[in-house]
């Protein structure tokens, strides 16, 4: 990593932290149903910036997050810095997916599309255009998600055990999936295991 990604990495990751002086914002739901860590959650459309990356999981939320950065902190055409968001988020699929498919984080073999929610108040007419043509701009329609709340460092096998936790109460409340389990995380690398906030969490239908 150069020094400049480096100070770019500390720069959000201290954002993500959020401070008195700093809060991050998160996109606006309404709770549908809460049930301990397990929550039924609709959210409005969302206005969205995704990429598409190579590499394991790890890998590729790293450059995706690099990507999806430059663009926020003033690599678009009117040089405009964007507020930080949370959460990062990152989801699997055995289904091709396009540049512009809507997901947050989606594998296909060794592909993955990484997002970022943009601010609330921004649409796709107000939003600088971005400067690196991988960096792709479009809104999402508004979705129900079934999402599960865990803490921890979020490895392959913690994933993988809450992911079927999750399947689980999806079907203890006979709730049908229509799209990946995402892993969405909200604090940056340094932050305690026990602290940090988690979630898995999967479009259901209506």
């Amino acid at each position: 990593m150069t020094l400049k990604h480096m100070v770019l990495a500390a720069v959000i990751t201290a954002a993500l932290m959020g401070t008195d002086a700093m809060a991050v914002e998160e996109p606006v739901f309404k709770t549908v149903l809460q049930e301990g860590s397990f929550e039924v959650r609709d959210y409005p459309p969302l206005v969205v910036a995704e990429v598409t990356v190579s590499g394991d999981q790890k890998e590729a939320a790293s450059k995706g997050f690099r990507l999806l950065a430059g663009y926020i902190f003033g690599g678009n055409k009117r040089r405009q810095s964007i507020a930080m968001t949370a959460p990062v988020a990152q989801a699997q699929t055995s289904e091709k997916i396009a540049m512009t498919a809507p997901v947050t984080q989606i594998q296909n073999a060794n592909a993955w599309v990484v997002r970022f929610t943009m601010p609330k108040g921004y649409s796709l007419d107000t939003l600088p255009q971005p400067n690196d043509p991988q960096v792709q701009l479009r809104t999402l329609p508004a979705s129900r998600f079934a999402v599960l709340q865990f803490s921890g460092l979020a490895g392959k096998d913690d994933v993988s055990a809450k992911t079927a936790e999750l399947q689980n109460r999806i079907a203890k409340h006979k709730l049908r999936p229509t799209g990946p389990v995402s892993l969405a995380q909200y604090n940056p690398p340094w932050t305690l295991w026990f602290m940090r906030r988690n979630e898995v969490m999967v479009e259901v239908a209506r």
